[in-house]
C-alpha cells in the first residue's frame, strides 16, 4: 500500500512539473508574438516568480520523494531478511 502511495505522489509531481512547463513555453511565446505592456511586464515577472517558487518547491518535493522510496525499500528488505 505504501509503494502505491510513492508511486502516485511521483507521478503526481511529475503531472504538476509538466503544467509548469507548459505555462512556462505559452509565456515564452506570447512574448516572442507580441510586445509587451509595462504593467504586463510586471505580471509577467510575478508569475515567472511564482513558477520558480513552484518549480523549487517541486525539486523539494522529488528529494523527499526519493528519500521515501529508499526508506520504504530498506524496510522491505529487512522484512524480507527477517
Amino acid at each position: 500500500m505504501g509503494g502505491v502511495l510513492v508511486v502516485a505522489i511521483v507521478f503526481g509531481g511529475i503531472i504538476i512539473a509538466l503544467a509548469i512547463i507548459g505555462s512556462t513555453i505559452l509565456m515564452a511565446i506570447k512574448i516572442i508574438k507580441g510586445g509587451i505592456s509595462p504593467r504586463g511586464q510586471k505580471m509577467q515577472a510575478e508569475e515567472t516568480r511564482l513558477i520558480q517558487e513552484i518549480y523549487r518547491g517541486l525539486s523539494r518535493m522529488e528529494e523527499r520523494v526519493e528519500a521515501l522510496e529508499t526508506i520504504i525499500l530498506e524496510r522491505d528488505r529487512k522484512d524480507r531478511t527477517a
